[in-house]
């Protein structure tokens, strides 16, 4: 009999259509049903690395439908996998007249123990909206920003899994090195917790990618790559991280007409169909993907009623040369930028890495890309290189020409120069491991202009980082290093902000509602045994003033 490896897990959903995505044991026949409503979808599965999956698209469903369904493999019900004391999962449709929700997060480490990284916010999530009733607000979108896995961090399960594949001295080293590791690393992180695998069936969720769902300081600058292509076991490292993030993630994030038009999906569906595994056409992309990134596009966007929601790749699609650096490279600055428009009631982008960092963090990176970048000389440029790969420098600030490119169009969007002003631009953001407000005082906007912090899901900073992030995060801390900025010749900020809100330095999840032309923001953190608990709650639209800056 055919089983489920992994899934199901719902993924993008408009107001009419929604996609169920699966992995299963063995090439078959994959159906989503529910005989009361007149639902019978079904797909093929694709074969890559001798992994099955299925994406099965749901079309004609009414806006703001909650449809029980189960999964069919070849005929056999596959899912529900017996009594498991959950409700039946559910196809959950957006709907235009009512709020939109999105709750977010980053950075989650799994399997574990609460010793070690403490309760799971997203397993506390899930707990709530299973057992809360009619009283819980649901999100309409769940969205993963980023550290999904962890590639470089193993748990003892990883660990036991890697030796019974190689040996203990075989490159690389306490890493995983290829798709099949990978594979694994997902499913230990989306299987094993009934409360998490039953939310993701259930739930529409998105996500983008960060450094550890690769490796730890992916993409920080041109050095870091040269010096990770040396390594003889890196193709098969990198190859695997992309083209598994493909598969395990990506092919979620796009619509079924987005999926449609893709040439790389249609490349692997018929490599699959002709040869019975795509896992070299699936590799032959992941490495291009990496060498010559603006030939895939990781970032997307989705519009739902008077809400824009960008979702932007930081790590794959950076311009990283022996000349430049950018966060972005030009075309998918130009993408972006194209994107980036008013007409809307409300403009979310989310990135990984947040835009607006604590004052001090900002302007030691904007130093610290300065010296690299040679304003000190070749002696400093080869401090500067080290220092930001070990002190890990690579946020926006660090890209400080993409900094200021992005804040000019967001100023304008925010002016109204580019359509009706929305009434609030808010980033989204996880990575740094604590979660925070930030606001922008200056130039003056007609929207409201945020920063929204919330990480990390379960993966808290250690005591002495606490502290020091701690210290970064406070006013006092960002004149020297503003000081420092200016003697290395950094341009003034075109933007200025304040922390408002925060830091919180527990696992959490925030939740963004949008009333129409309102916003607030939530976050919560799992106490007392793992229930969901209130840490901050701030309204992001009708801000009381602006004051100055840190």
């Amino acid at each position: 009999m055919t089983a489920l490896v992994l899934g199901p897990h719902l993924r993008h959903v408009s107001h009419h259509t929604a996609t169920i995505w699966v992995e299963t044991d063995r090439p078959c026949e994959v159906r989503v049903v529910n005989k009361e409503h007149g639902l019978d979808a079904g797909a093929r599965t694709f074969t890559a690395h001798r992994h099955h999956y299925a994406l099965v698209e749901i079309d004609g469903l009414s806006p703001g439908a909650r449809i029980p369904y189960e999964v069919v493999a070849d005929g056999e019900t596959v899912w529900p996998e017996g009594d498991t004391g959950y409700p039946p999962s559910q196809i959950r449709t957006l709907d235009p007249a009512s709020d939109l929700r999105i709750s977010f997060g980053s950075c989650r480490r799994s399997p574990g123990t609460v010793e070690q990284f403490g309760y799971d916010a997203l397993t506390a999530f899930a707990d709530r909206l299973r057992t809360g009733g009619d009283s819980v607000a649901w999100p309409d979108i769940l969205l993963m920003v980023g550290d999904q896995i962890y590639a470089d961090e193993l748990t003892d399960q990883m660990r036991e899994f890697i030796r019974g594949r190689r040996g203990p001295e075989e490159l690389p080293i306490e890493e995983v090195a290829d798709y099949e590791e990978y594979t694994y690393l997902y499913k230990l992180a989306w299987h094993d917790d009934p409360a998490v695998r039953w939310l993701l069936s259930t739930v529409p969720t998105l996500t983008v990618f960060d450094d550890h769902d690769i490796r730890d300081d992916w993409n920080t600058s041109y050095a870091w790559r040269e010096e990770m292509w040396s390594q003889p076991w890196w193709k098969a490292r990198i190859t695997g991280g992309i083209g598994s993030y493909w598969i395990y993630q990506h092919l979620g994030n796009m619509s079924p007409q987005e999926r449609a038009s893709d040439p790389v999906f249609k490349a692997v569906r018929t490599a699959s169909d002709t040869t019975g595994d795509a896992g070299v056409v699936l590799d032959e992309f992941a490495e291009k993907a990496d060498k010559e990134p603006a030939g895939a596009r990781w970032s997307y966007v989705h519009d739902w009623g008077g809400t824009r929601l960008i979702v932007v790749d930081s790590r794959c699609s950076r311009l990283l040369t022996s000349e430049r650096r950018g966060m972005l490279d030009d075309e998918e600055f130009e993408w972006l930028d194209g994107h980036c428009q008013g007409g809307v009631d409300h403009l979310l982008i989310a990135s990984s890495l947040p835009y607006l960092l604590p004052m001090a963090i900002h302007h030691a990176e904007t130093w610290n890309e300065a010296v690299a970048g040679g304003v000190w000389g070749k002696a400093g440029a080869k401090l500067g290189e080290k220092m930001r790969q070990a002190a890990d420098l690579e946020h926006w600030a660090a890209f400080e020409g993409s900094f200021r490119t992005l804040a000019a169009a967001v100023v304008a969007v925010g002016r109204g120069e580019r359509g009706p002003a929305p009434a609030s631009i808010s980033f989204l953001s996880g990575d740094i491991h604590y979660s925070y407000l930030a606001r922008v005082t200056e130039p003056g906007t007609e929207s409201t202009i945020s920063q929204i912090v919330c990480s990390p899901l379960r993966n808290p900073l250690a005591g002495v980082f606490r502290w020091a992030n701690r210290f970064a995060y406070s006013r006092a801390a960002g004149g020297p290093f503003r000081a420092l900025a200016r003697l290395a010749k950094v341009p003034v900020s075109p933007i200025r902000w304040r922390m408002t809100d925060g830091p919180w330095f527990h696992n959490a999840i925030a939740t963004v509602e949008m009333s129409g032309r309102d916003c607030d923001v939530r976050w919560e953190t799992p106490r007392d045994g793992g229930t969901l608990t209130e840490m901050g709650h701030a309204e992001i639209t009708g801000w009381p003033g602006r004051g100055p800056s840190e």
